[in-house]
């Protein structure tokens, strides 16, 4: 590593170390939850005698369109508990006249286009990892768990229960989370809180303890504080198993195999051996019903990033999985069962004090019927605490691979491969700076070279504007075959900065221009890559979006690439390609039944070319019942004469198409169809899934899905499989 890339980590390391406090921002804002004293029914009416004598939490605070006063619409909000369940009322006045802004019934639904409550808790008050529950103004559930101060993974599930009443001038949010549910150590009687209301009539977010307009209302930061008037009751025995049953038939047309006849059965157990260290259990998974990833078209030099979506590596997933930066990831659970069966596994995960949480991972999978025998995937994370919201990590990774004789390609798929990293993550206790520094080490058979990464961050964010300064050094020989890093054998430096004004308008909210700036060298140092977009951004008070942007790009290819991704001709190692591009993208306000977002992009391409992109997204929603969408992608990408260009490519022009319908209808919140399809010529398929959910106890669920695979012509059926699938969870 370069002394100059040494100096900007030092640089970065005396700034992450300078800006640790340790004082809660909302501290003042307190909310006291007592016992109730008659029994609560959750059925979305405020009559129960109990909810009289609760505390009620009220006069919100603007969050946007801006964060300097009180809100204008008014929310009520009281807390109960009694030995099983946490209770939550909240009363959702109304200020305009008009329906409810909803887009369906559907679980998790888009945040930003229903009118919606949020509660956030904090069970350890570190002001890093908690849960979120809510609910849009008919009833459609919201839960999942925050990490990272205030990100949300909404794939989590768990068992709880609400009802939701609307009137003409309010809507009635009434819900029951049992303590087996969350995560809390007992005797801790001072839990992190807030509460969140977004009202689409007015443009309104608010929140009770007040949350600045730059940072999501499930920033961890700026919670209130639960006030327990005694310790939350232990959640008792807490062991749930959840067992499956599926039938299916499958016919792989490519293969020209025989229809399959598919029966099976397995089990998931969770048990929680504290009330805040939860141990996972599976044996022989199945994961056939969870929803196809929304395809890409690929016009980049690397590997794309698809988020798990599998129910048994989510929670506290950020233990495993957000070590590191997006493309710097020592661990990537889809690595594991994606393409061979996977036989059992088991998590550990949670919080040992306030201070220490840790997770354990260890899988075992079955031959892949590729060439790829059994393997076995161990990760091993703990985390510390530091100063009021910072924490300093280390994982290990272990990739073994079993009967290493039978695998025929031992340059992609060593004996074994292992990750050992350290990282420290800063988060302010204002949440305005945060930071990280990585060291990653991987270890194989016969490696040598430079097998390390380290890199750093530190980012700014204020009402204002905001930065971000990073550098990477990432060793040729680094290998992560169970995570994430797409690229090896570059040092990167980059920056981001912005600047947001306010003007005295009646329809501008804000505006401000963006820059963004990375130049990449090689392991020696030289100059290979470079990135230049300039990007100016108008928000609107009715809440639509306009962004206008030009760009230069540098580029030395460093090894073949097909510009395409589709055609098969490669451009040389060595090549140097240089263009400049511009673009637009506007997204409508999300009020409206019909909503819509276009994005275009037209300029230069590698060897001279030109590439013009027309993207977009269309949706109309009955509501609460039907959403209809349809999004698509054009790439039209031309070649010239050029030099560098193989004959394959000369003179030749190529239209990429990526188009997805999809119909989600939402017959009640426990009753959904989805009908999606995928047309993608790059990729040569047309993916047909069809998926109905029928929840009919909390947490339990019966799948009907079917898949249909085409050539991108239609002219042939590559493969077809209908799947039943039939889970219960069962409390023990």
């Amino acid at each position: 590593m370069t002394n100059f890339l040494k100096y900007c980590l030092l640089f970065l390391i005396i700034c992450l170390s300078s800006t640790a406090s340790a004082q809660k921002k909302n501290a003042e804002f307190e909310y006291h939850i007592h016992r109730a004293t008659t029994p609560v029914k959750v059925d979305g009416i405020p009559d129960d005698a109990a909810w009289q004598t609760a505390q009620v939490a009220t006069n919100f605070y603007q969050v946007l369109p801006m964060d300097t006063g009180k809100a204008i619409v008014r929310t009520e909000v009281r807390m109960l508990y009694d030995d099983e369940n946490v209770y939550l009322l909240a009363v959702n006045y109304e200020k305009l006249d008009g329906p409810y802004m909803v887009e369906s019934l559907r679980r998790d639904f888009n945040f930003g286009k229903n009118d919606n409550f949020l509660l956030f808790l904090d069970p350890f008050d570190d002001q890093t990892n908690g849960f979120t529950f809510g609910s849009n103004a008919q009833g459609a559930q919201w839960d999942g768990l925050l990490f990272e101060g205030g990100k949300a993974d909404l794939s989590w599930e768990n068992r709880w229960t609400s009802a939701v009443q609307a009137d003409d001038d309010k809507w009635v949010f009434e819900m029951a989370v049992p303590f087996k549910t969350l995560r809390y150590k007992k005797g801790i009687d001072r839990w992190g809180v807030n509460f969140s209301r977004l009202d689409l009539k007015t443009t309104e977010k608010s929140a009770w303890a007040p949350v600045p307009r730059q940072f999501p209302t499930a920033s961890l930061a700026y919670t209130g504080v639960l006030v327990w008037d005694e310790a939350p009751p232990s959640a008792g025995a807490n062991v749930s198993i959840i067992p499956y049953a599926l039938g299916g038939l499958s016919k792989d047309y490519e293969a020209g195999t025989d229809t399959d006849f598919k029966k099976d059965i397995g089990v998931d157990a969770k048990v929680a051996l504290t009330s805040s260290l939860n141990l996972d259990l599976t044996v022989n998974p199945d994961f056939s019903q969870v929803e196809v990833d929304v395809q890409q078209t690929n016009l980049d030099r690397f590997e794309l990033f698809f988020p798990e979506r599998r129910q048994f590596f989510l929670e506290n997933a950020d233990l495993f999985g957000n070590f590191g930066y997006g493309t710097l990831r020592p661990f990537f659970s889809r690595r594991i069962g994606l393409n061979a069966p996977i036989r059992f596994g088991a998590r550990l995960s949670g919080k040992l004090n306030k201070n220490w949480r840790i997770g354990a991972m260890n899988m075992q999978t079955g031959e892949d019927g590729n060439g790829t025998p059994a393997q076995n995937f161990s990760v091993l994370s703990l985390q510390r605490r530091v100063f009021a919201r910072s924490n300093v990590s280390a994982i290990f990774v272990n990739k073994e691979t079993f009967d290493y004789d039978k695998v025929e390609d031992t340059d992609a798929i060593k004996r074994y491969n292992r990750n050992l990293g350290f990282e420290y993550n800063l988060a302010s206790q204002n949440n305005k700076w945060t930071g990280k520094l990585l060291f990653l080490k991987s270890f194989s058979p016969g490696s040598t070279g430079d097998d390390r990464i380290l890199a750093g961050n530190l980012a700014y964010s204020a009402r204002g504007g905001y930065f971000n300064l990073q550098a990477e050094s990432v060793g040729e020989n680094f290998r992560a075959e169970t995570g994430f890093v797409p690229r090896t054998g570059y040092n990167r430096i980059g920056g981001t900065a912005g600047l947001i004004f306010f003007p005295k308008s009646s329809w501008i909210l804000s505006h401000g221009p963006q820059s963004f700036y990375q130049v990449i060298f090689d392991e020696n140092m030289r100059y290979v890559e470079s990135e230049l977009p300039i990007i100016y951004k108008v928000n609107f008070l009715n809440r639509s979006e306009f962004t206008i942007w030009t760009a230069y790009d540098f580029q030395e290819l460093l090894r073949p690439f097909d510009p395409t991704n589709f055609a098969g001709d490669t451009l040389a190692a060595g090549t140097k390609h240089t263009w400049k591009s511009f673009g637009t993208e506007f997204v409508s306000k999300p009020q409206s039944r019909f909503t819509w977002s276009a994005n275009t992009r037209y300029g230069g391409y590698y060897a001279g070319g030109t590439r013009l992109r027309l993207g977009g997204e269309a949706g109309y929603r009955f509501q609460p019942y039907v959403a209809i969408s349809m999004a698509a992608q054009y790439n039209h990408i031309e070649f010239q004469e050029n030099k560098d260009l193989p004959a394959g490519l000369k003179n030749r022009d190529f239209d990429l198409w990526l188009v997805g319908p999809r119909i989600d209808v939402t017959v009640t919140n426990k009753l959904f169809f989805t009908n999606f399809i995928q047309y993608n010529n790059q990729a040569k398929n047309v993916n047909l899934n069809l998926r109905l959910q029928w929840r009919y106890s909390p947490a339990s669920d019966l799948f009907i899905v079917y898949t249909n695979n085409y050539l991108s012509d239609f002219t042939e059926v590559r493969n077809r499989a209908l799947v039943l699938k039939f889970t219960y969870w069962w409390n023990v």
